[in-house]
């Protein structure tokens, strides 16, 4: 027992897991990366922190029941997330060589630009909702604490896993400056998944 939370080693292993499954928020720490280096990923990595963050102690508070008791307003902020990430991605696909970056290169819009991807999910507070409970022993829960050690846990693992993609990925992008064409497509590629996924955060049920 930990701090209330049942299984903590299961807890970890689950968030790792999650961590891996590719999204949009794995796709902008990669292209984050690309185009501003490390400074880059490491502001994706924290956009990321910070987003994920809000949307679990918005889930704490409770307000997955508010967007399940009023659909239209959760599907009001499903729709601006997936005009959003569609929106990104197009400008991706469509971006000519010597166009300015989609993403900015100051690591603070990369921050701002990773934090606004995550938040414009609003499926990820009820998944949040769903997931919490699943590892508190109701017998020995600590109310807050116990949710405060889960939210510190998931941003520390959430910082591990995205300095490794962002050196992984510098390392990478660093061998692909020498061709630029291959750094062309990459981003047309990047574009298309982006689209992808605002297109299927419309649609989902």
């Amino acid at each position: 027992m930990f701090f209330g939370i049942s299984d903590y080693s299961a807890f970890v292993a689950a968030i790792v897991l999650f961590l891996a499954i590719p999204g949009p928020g794995n796709l902008a720490l990669i292209t984050s990366t690309s185009k501003g280096g490390l400074a880059g990923g490491l502001g994706a990595t924290l956009g990321v922190i910070a987003g994920d963050q809000v949307l679990m102690w918005l889930a704490v508070a409770g307000v997955a029941t508010i967007l399940a008791t009023y659909p239209a307003a959760f599907a009001a902020v499903q729709w601006v997330g997936a005009v959003y990430l569609a929106w990104l991605g197009w400008k991706m696909l469509t971006a000519k060589p010597g166009d300015a970056p989609v993403l900015n290169i100051r690591p603070r819009h990369y921050f701002q630009q990773a934090m606004a991807i995550t938040l414009l999910n609003p499926k990820a507070i009820v998944f949040y909702m769903a997931f919490f409970p699943l590892f508190v022993d109701p017998e020995h829960h600590q109310g807050l604490v116990s949710f405060a050690v889960m939210a510190s846990t998931i941003a520390a693992l959430t910082f591990i896993y995205g300095l490794g993609m962002t050196l992984l990925t510098h390392h990478l992008a660093e061998r692909m400056r020498a061709n630029p064409q291959v750094g062309r497509w990459l981003e047309k590629l990047a574009g298309i998944f982006l689209i992808g996924f605002g297109v299927k955060l419309a649609f989902s049920k």
